[in-house]
């Protein structure tokens, strides 16, 4: 059961409007590396996890990315609502504004929308979980740029460490999730050789002797015990 708590994971409370620092952080919102995707991505591969454990990490994670959407998206909010015409004009948002007003957008920094085409879904559980560690990477490299850029607003950057912070914490997930995964999948090819192993020795055995060798053997065996029976 999925549950959804009114508050925020971590607290938003930027005092100060800039818009030109939105146009920036809009990118974890909407971009190739952002949270949008990272939250679709985890989401649609949970589904062919091989086990309970792995579908549990991708699950437990994509949900996170959506509380960490709605963080970013709170950053934008509050640095733009109070905006006037002239500070989106300066901040280079008066393309955005045309289109979206003070809404949030999803898109990239580059003003790029977001596109489907970034989530990687190939289908393959290692693949998949490789990407995934990728992300993550490409995530926590994101918020340091952005906490650089923004390294003069100390209320957006506490929230954009959290954020970083909780990419870390993501990436060791996934590779226990994967060091999980093939485990596994070397314990099942280990069984199943064993098993062919185990098949062709049987088939061997059985055209070295024949069924019809395999008969006189047996009857050999009983003529053998019959005969010990009469001497005894």
């Amino acid at each position: 059961m999925w549950t959804y708590k009114k508050t925020l994971q971590y607290p938003v409370n930027i005092k100060c409007t800039n818009p030109k620092l939105a146009k920036v952080i809009i990118s974890q919102y909407g971009g190739p590396d952002g949270e949008l995707a990272a939250s679709l991505r985890y989401l649609s591969q949970r589904f062919a996890m091989p086990d309970q454990k792995s579908k549990a990490i991708l699950n437990d994670i994509g949900t996170e990315e959506l509380a960490h959407l709605e963080m970013v998206g709170s950053i934008v909010h509050q640095l733009t609502k109070n905006a006037s015409i002239e500070e989106i004009e300066k901040a280079g948002l008066g393309a955005y504004y045309t289109d979206h007003g003070v809404d949030v957008y999803p898109q990239s920094a580059a003003g790029v929308p977001f596109d489907a085409n970034c989530l990687a879904c190939k289908g393959d559980v290692i693949a998949n979980l490789q990407e995934d560690l990728a992300a993550e990477q490409k995530a926590r490299a994101t918020y340091e740029k952005l906490i650089d850029l923004c390294a003069d607003d100390k209320d957006v950057v506490d929230v954009l460490r959290y954020l970083r912070q909780r990419e870390v914490v993501h990436f060791q997930r996934f590779g226990e999730a994967l060091r999980d995964v093939q485990d596994k999948m070397a314990e099942k090819k280990f069984y199943m050789n064993n098993m062919k192993w185990n098949n062709n020795m049987n088939s061997n055995m059985s055209n070295c002797c024949g069924n019809n060798n395999t008969s006189k053997m047996n009857n050999g065996w009983c003529n053998m015990r019959n005969d010990s029976s009469s001497e005894a």
